[in-house]
């Protein structure tokens, strides 16, 4: 065998075998890049220096500063007041209360930046209350691990920063503009949906806000939203970087937390920056160990064999957008969003591009796509944390979630065959 082929073997097989060793990905991301370096004589100094530049990044201060303000305002009580709100506008209607949890978990993502975090917040929230109403715990679990994927496509999606790393520098907040009308879409499908499947399961009751609290929850809300309005609005109008709206979103959030809401204590706040610390230094090791794979397969010119191998197989992008949407939805069954986005990013994006794909485009796609993933075992981490939320078993979760997944897979082909759903506000707003 010739040298190149040898090295592929070693690094797929190192890779695989330390998956099912159940090494922590990072690791096992940085152990199979080592195996292949040593076999192909490359000194080891480059893992270093390749994991080092991975980080060496202005636009990594981006996370933390969103995943800092998710953790504030979640801890602060945002989850129960937004909820609240998106009640004043459809709590009243036959399943409204189905198309609240939609909302409320859009909302919510436009500040968290995080599926689990989305779950985790108004799926505590929402399906109590929905259980409380007659709503089955299965639909309940369901429909709020769904609704939570929401917070993967709209801005500030830390997968999407991610994804702007692993490509090479394609702009964040272009990226940010393109998950808004895509983000609307799956929220308006996914509630007309949720409403369908609650009437006629008999899920009818609705919940009012009283009259005397309206005024309390428009200003709590009004204050709760100002986030979103803070990130998208300082972005798109130029007045600030992504990394530059996440540190107003972190001063924002520590004001509304412990001097306005005050519904915990500022000694808390230790405990929210040991939180994210431990989040922000998994993600960003995690990156560096990426970077550090991503010169190895450049080294062995796997993504120009991956290119050839599917332009081989078919030159119409049709078929080929539809075979790599079915390879993401597999591969996210077996592994989490973040390092699937590191690896395939720079695996698949030159195929896309060969046919003309937008980077930007192509972005959205793959969030959905690793999306969905968050909800299929055996991985799926969001529907595990929805399911222990809900106290359903898995497998009943998994079916009544089924439903609502398919509205994500049919999303997803609508995005992938009309570009200009997400193109759309990014060339309007010049970008």
């Amino acid at each position: 065998m010739e040298t190149t082929t040898i090295a592929i073997i070693i690094l797929l097989t190192s890779f695989v075998l330390m998956l099912v060793l159940r090494f922590p990905v990072a690791l096992t991301l940085a152990g199979s890049t080592i195996i292949t370096m040593m076999y192909l004589t490359i000194p080891l100094e480059v893992v270093g220096q390749r994991m080092i530049q991975g980080v060496n990044s202005y636009a990594l201060l981006t996370i933390p500063f969103f995943i800092l303000a998710g953790q504030l305002m979640n801890e602060g009580g945002l989850a129960a007041r937004l909820i609240n709100f998106a009640m004043l506008a459809v709590g009243r209607v036959r399943g409204g209360l189905a198309m609240v949890n939609v909302l409320a978990c859009l909302l919510f993502g436009n500040i968290s930046g995080s599926a689990a975090a989305d779950v985790s917040s108004i799926g505590s929230v929402m399906i109590p209350m929905m259980k409380k109403k007659g709503y089955s715990k299965e639909f309940a679990t369901g429909l709020t691990s769904a609704a939570a994927i929401q917070g993967v496509v709209v801005p500030p999606s830390h997968n999407l920063i991610l994804y702007s790393l692993a490509s090479g520098g394609v702009s964040i907040a272009t990226l940010f503009m393109a998950g808004v009308v895509p983000g609307f879409l799956l929220c308006i499908t996914l509630m007309i949906v949720s409403r369908i499947l609650a009437i006629r399961q008999g899920f009818t009751q609705t919940q009012v806000i009283d009259k005397k609290d309206v005024p309390k929850v428009i200003k709590d809300g009004i204050i709760s939203v100002m986030p979103i309005v803070i990130i998208l609005g300082g972005i798109f109008s130029g007045w600030f970087t992504a990394s530059e709206s996440g540190a107003i979103a972190v001063l924002y959030a520590v004001i509304v937390t412990f001097f306005v809401f005050k519904e915990i204590p500022f000694s808390r706040m230790w405990i929210i920056l040991l939180r994210t610390f431990r989040t922000v230094s998994m993600v960003l090791f995690l990156i560096a160990a990426s970077n550090a794979l991503g010169y190895v397969l450049a080294y062995l010119q796997i993504p120009s064999m991956v290119t050839d191998a599917l332009l081989n197989i078919s030159d119409n992008p049709i078929i080929i957008l539809l075979i790599i949407n079915v390879l993401l939805l597999i591969l996210g069954c077996g592994m989490d969003m973040a390092p699937l986005i590191l690896i395939m990013t720079p695996i698949l994006l030159p195929v896309v591009t060969a046919m003309g794909m937008d980077p930007v485009h192509f972005g959205i796609i793959l969030m959905l796509n690793l999306g969905i993933g968050l909800l299929t075992p055996p991985v799926g981490t969001v529907l595990f944390i929805g399911s222990a939320i809900g106290g359903v078993p898995i497998m009943r979760a998994a079916k009544a979630m089924a439903p609502f997944g398919l509205v994500l897979v049919v999303v997803l082909m609508i995005l992938t065959y009309i570009p200009q759903i997400t193109l759309w506000l990014p060339r309007v707003l010049g970008h």
